[in-house]
């Protein structure tokens, strides 16, 4: 059944690799199971009842995405509400709170009608094979940076805020500042209390896990990623418990285990405030559906094109097999999403570690999805995977990822300088989608000021013309 459905020889894998793979990159993405909530609400400051109905929503729709991009795509690229745009989508609620003077829950269910629009309208580009243009549109110089950008963009996570950890007094503190130099000894005991202890037991736990991945892989372990990443959770958990005197599974407790489906009834399933969002202001309205348009699609296809590109799924031309299909599995989602109380879904960067883990085709992703769905009911067992565990897995498939430089023509410059700047604008602003812009406005200028206007096809000019106005408009 699994054969005739995923065509696992074809693409010359297994289930049990397949399997892996997705509990791989589940435990890559675990995080935004409880994160996603938290943005969304304040870290609870607007009620349970809606932190747990985002909750369910955000388990819900990310399965129901992974499902379309399994039997649809058969890709096995994993989905749930982006990060960047779940923040930008508290922000324009908040914003909604101030414009309207209706409460928080009120905004956010007029906020829900924003995605469900914006779902719609790219469920009907992915039928109308639009979408797939875009993808088209863009250089095959640009293209062959996004995934090293990602890479980039990975390590940064890792390294950065997915290991960061928070003071008493200092606020979060980053793992390349303050751990090697920048901060002596004695400052940072003074400036962040009992969490330097915590800051060296995550650098430890994080380099530990990526060198076990590392000799595994080298040693041709295809579980090699999950059993490091399970290897620094024991570390991590054995140092909480050691130097740290605290117990790592103490919130499995009082931790409840049944889905709140009537919290979820309450306040975001179909809770659509049509009234509220006519009183945001068409003009506005308008802006906000492009805006969020704008960042998904490029997200989205630069993760999808970047994944694929490192697993080899990409053709001589840079193409991917049912990209139309898979485009469509996030539109999907999308609308899923917004039925049931998240922001826009889109398509995890985190897939890579899956695909780095054999992943090749949709029972990668049916696996991850079906472990979401599991969450509405184990959520409290996937919240004590400790942050520097997935650092370990997510730096070590952001440095495989920068492999993909060697495709680049670096002696022609208008390839290099895109690229260039998508390796530094990636990390730096978080946005996949705007070092896209980025490398499509390098390219464009560089082309049509050299003589060479006629390699730019008309939608590359049209692309790079709208991310001209929305880097302008946003400034």
């Amino acid at each position: 059944m699994l054969e005739k459905i995923f065509q696992l020889k074809a693409n010359k894998t297994t289930a049990r690799t397949e399997i892996i793979a997705g509990l791989t990159t589940f435990m890559t993405m675990a995080y935004i199971i409880a994160l996603n909530p938290n943005l969304l609400t304040g870290f609870g400051a607007e009620g349970a009842n809606l932190w747990n109905g985002v909750f369910l929503a955000t388990c819900i729709a990310s399965a129901i995405g992974m499902f379309v991009m399994a039997f649809a795509a058969n890709k096995p690229f994993a989905m749930a509400p982006g990060m960047g745009l779940n923040s930008f989508f508290a922000v324009v609620v908040a914003n909604i709170v101030t414009l309207t003077g209706m409460t928080y829950l009120e905004s956010f269910q007029a906020a829900l009608c924003i995605i469900l629009v914006e779902g719609i309208v790219f469920i009907i580009l992915s039928v109308l094979n639009v979408r797939e243009k875009i993808v088209d549109a863009i250089p095959l110089g640009v293209r062959l940076g996004i995934a090293p950008a990602i890479g980039m963009m990975l390590m940064n996570i890792g390294i950065g805020s997915n290991a960061g950890v928070y003071s008493e007094t200092a606020g979060p503190f980053y793992v390349m500042r303050d751990f090697f130099g920048s901060l002596t000894a004695g400052l940072a005991k003074n400036t962040m209390d009992s969490a330097y202890a915590n800051m060296v037991l995550t650098v430890a736990t994080m380099f530990i896990g990526l060198f076990i991945i590392v000799i595994l892989a080298q040693k041709g372990v295809k579980a090699a990623v999950i059993l490091g990443m399970l290897a620094a959770s024991i570390i991590y958990w054995a140092g909480e418990a050691v130097f740290l005197h605290v117990n790592p599974f103490a919130s499995l407790a009082g931790a409840s285990f049944l889905p709140p489906f009537k919290d979820m009834a309450e306040t975001t399933l179909f809770k659509f405030n049509f009234s509220g969002f006519a009183r945001i202001g068409g003009f506005t309205v308008i802006t906000l559906i492009v805006t969020f348009c704008i960042i998904d699609m490029f997200d989205t296809i630069g993760t999808l094109v970047g994944t694929a590109s490192r697993a080899g799924m990409l053709d001589k031309n840079g193409k991917m097999p049912k990209m139309k299909e898979a485009l469509l599995a996030d539109a999907v989602g999308t609308v899923v999403g917004s039925a049931t109380g998240t922001s826009t879904v889109t398509t995890f960067v985190e897939s890579a570690s899956g695909v780095e883990a054999g992943g090749r085709t949709g029972l990668t992703a049916l696996t991850t999805g079906i472990i979401f769905l599991a969450c509405m009911f184990i959520a409290p067992v996937a919240a004590v995977i400790p942050a520097a565990a997935t650092s370990s897995a997510l730096i070590y498939v952001g440095v495989l990822m920068l492999t993909g430089l060697k495709n680049v023509h670096f002696d022609d410059m208008a390839e290099t300088v895109p690229v260039a700047l998508m390796l530094i604008s990636m990390p730096v602003s978080g946005s996949i989608g705007h070092a896209i812009g980025i490398g499509l406005i390098s390219y464009t200028v560089i082309k049509l000021f050299t003589g060479k206007a006629k390699d730019v096809s008309v939608l590359t000019y049209v692309l790079s013309a709208i991310f001209l106005l929305k880097f302008f408009l946003a400034a």
